[in-house]
């Protein structure tokens, strides 16, 4: 007879993460263990200090909030499908919080020794869970506690992987072939009509011989055979085969091992059964299209801007790979943001060739805003500047002209290859933007000096800058003045801080969602303002406060912090992996929608995405609180 009861836990439990990833089977067997268990209205699951249970909560129905030591302060939530209680699991030690029902509620009681073989068994089981309780205790990066779950690091799959260069390789399928007795004249012009660089020589259909433009330069060229020679005569033979479900690597290593820019390959990959194709060096070159070293080879080889977009399409490309392959997104954005430096440089080097005359003095590109700190991932609107060496004031006007000119080349090259123009005109083709040194030093004092909200708006943007290309020095100088000025004015910092927590909190008391209340993205969840830059903004009050220049990244700035006051080492890293976090979530979002990844509709996103949004919230909340009490945000508002 069926247990009707653990039909019903089951058909519950498949619709929230981790259990979503369990087999049927896994998830039957698990649910005739589970207990059911009903509380009151305040009663206690468990209390700080108490022993640790030997099972973990699943809510049904109701809610339990979970409280701090003190039982002064609610630090979650739980609702439907949410999990707590996983501290016996992942750590022998007594409960650290208290768990309270804040109405009547109906429990899932998951005994630990019956689920742990599932996680072993399943790496997104692992994950989730290894989430979930760093979202209590504060620190994602707590190694020894993951260890208990699964012992192995971080993998990449590499089966069909086309990070690894291990998928399959296009390949030519149309074949032109001749005989042996065939004249190399008329090999020769008929690889040129049919604008191939080899033709397969065979016999009874067989393949015997391969005749390259390599062959045709080396033999023929050179005099060593007449044109009127037989293709016998120089064609290399046996040719070298192998099967059509060839990788790239398998390729690259046989052509690499034979020092041979072409392969043939057959139905069984002997010389034996029929040519299927020929592979050639610069079929391989296309399918690595995109292998990071193979596009920035390409972006420094191309003419014109024309050919730049292209690429970053194959960029985009690459990024996808990277996020389905859960690639670290510290990674992730190295490459991504080298690969985007690589573009903007080029696109400055050939705006450089178009200008009348060289540069007039030394001169540098900033990238300001998420470009600046190497987190702008996909498509969105530039912020950048151009800072130049100082000139005698006569000289001024004649030279910022040409640098004013030099900038609009820049950037309209910058929107063809797919950045958008800034709306608020925040780009190095506005005078305010083209400056020498000594203007962007007049112009930072302003903002620290006399600090009003928009001056620290602005300040909020151009602090985040890195050079993209020209003088080093430069930028160096304008660094330091800017720290150095903020440490003689101070009171800058706490404006700062008060402009940081300006952002609209993410989420209500009970965990709910702030939404837009009008306008076009009425209900949608604006994850730019509400969730990333409070922690942008943080970041960078921080690193401004203990004067370290040079880390313009979020989440380097955070782990800096944690180095800095190793006292706040857990709050700081959990900022840190939030911010990290909240990127990958918004890039898959744009992605998928094809647009910034601002904007989210919640009802597009199922139970795990939505708690994985709302895990960082928390943290949120607790770093914006240290900015109120460090930087004193009230004398300023």
């Amino acid at each position: 007879m069926k247990n009707t009861i653990s039909e019903r836990i089951a058909d519950f439990l498949k619709g929230f993460p981790p259990f979503s990833n369990l087999l049927k089977a896994q998830l039957g067997a698990l649910s005739e263990e589970v207990s059911i268990i009903y509380k009151e209205k305040n009663s206690f699951v468990f209390t700080v200090e108490e022993s640790a249970h030997n099972q973990f909560y699943v809510v049904h129905k109701g809610a339990v909030a979970l409280w701090d030591k003190e039982e002064k302060t609610v630090l979650d939530i739980c609702d439907e499908g949410d999990i707590f209680g996983l501290r016996p699991l992942m750590a022998n030690e007594n409960y650290r919080l208290t768990a309270k029902s804040e109405e009547e509620t109906i429990l899932y009681a998951i005994p630990i020794d019956k689920f742990r073989p599932y996680i072993k068994e399943n790496r997104r089981v692992a994950d989730f869970l290894v989430e979930s309780f760093a979202s209590n205790t504060r620190n994602p990066y707590d190694k020894t506690n993951r260890g208990q779950l699964l012992g192995d690091s971080f993998q990449v799959n590499t089966q069909n992987s086309p990070l690894l260069d291990l998928q399959p390789v296009d390949f030519s399928k149309h074949i032109v072939a001749a005989s042996e007795q065939t004249a190399i004249k008329s090999i020769a012009e008929k690889m040129t009509a049919k604008g191939i660089g080899a033709m397969l020589i065979e016999k009874d259909g067989l393949p015997i011989g391969i005749i390259t433009d390599k062959d045709l330069r080396n033999k023929i060229a050179t005099g060593d055979y007449p044109i009127t020679a037989k293709a016998k005569s120089i064609m290399s033979s046996p040719v070298i085969t192998y099967p059509a479900k060839l990788t790239i690597t398998q390729a690259q290593m046989a052509m690499m091992k034979s020092n041979i820019s072409h392969l043939v390959l057959t139905e069984d990959g002997t010389v034996n059964t029929k040519a299927v194709g020929i592979l050639s060096k610069h079929d391989i070159m296309l399918s690595l299209g995109d292998n990071p070293a193979v596009l920035v080879k390409a972006i420094k080889r191309v003419n014109t801007v024309e050919e730049i977009k292209p690429l970053r399409k194959s960029v985009m490309n690459l990024l996808r790979g990277y996020l389905d392959q859960n690639i670290p997104l510290t990674l992730t954005s190295k490459i991504i943001s080298e690969l985007n430096d690589a573009c903007i440089k080029k696109v400055v080097e050939l705006s450089l060739e178009k200008m009348d005359s060289e540069p007039p003095v030394k001169f540098a590109w900033l990238a300001m805003g998420s470009q600046g700190r190497s987190e702008q991932l996909l498509h969105t609107d530039q912020d950048n500047a151009l800072l130049f060496e100082d000139v005698p004031q006569s000289k001024f006007d004649k030279t910022r002209d040409y640098f004013l000119e030099l900038a609009r080349i820049i950037t309209a090259g910058l929107n063809h290859i797919g950045y958008e123009y800034c709306p608020a005109d925040m780009m190095g083709s506005n005078p305010k933007w083209c400056n020498s040194l000594f203007g962007f030093k007049k112009m930072t004092s302003k903002w620290i000096v006399n600090p009003g909200p928009d001056e620290v708006l602005l300040s909020s943007i151009f602090f985040d800058y890195n050079r993209a290309y020209g003088d080093k020095e430069l930028v160096s100088k304008l660094s330091y003045h800017i720290f150095n000025t903020v440490k003689e004015y101070p009171i800058f910092l706490s404006h700062l801080a008060a402009g940081a927590l300006m952002n609209p909190s993410p989420s209500g008391f009970f965990r709910e969602f702030l939404v837009e209340q009008d306008g076009v993205h009425k209900d949608f969840f604006d994850l730019k303002k509400r969730a990333l830059m409070p922690m942008v903004d943080a970041a960078r009050v921080l690193m401004l406060s203990h004067n370290v220049p040079d880390i313009s990244n979020t989440w380097e700035r955070y782990e800096k912090m944690a180095e800095l006051e190793p006292s706040n080492k857990e709050l700081f890293l959990a900022c840190s992996y939030a911010t990290k976090a909240l990127l990958r979530f918004r890039t898959k979002q744009g992605l998928l929608h094809n647009d910034s990844g601002r904007y989210i509709n919640l009802e597009q996103l199922n139970k795990e995405e939505k708690m994985k949004l709302k895990r960082t919230f928390k943290t949120i909340k607790q770093i914006q609180e240290v900015l109120n009490v460090r930087f004193m945000v009230s004398r300023v508002r």
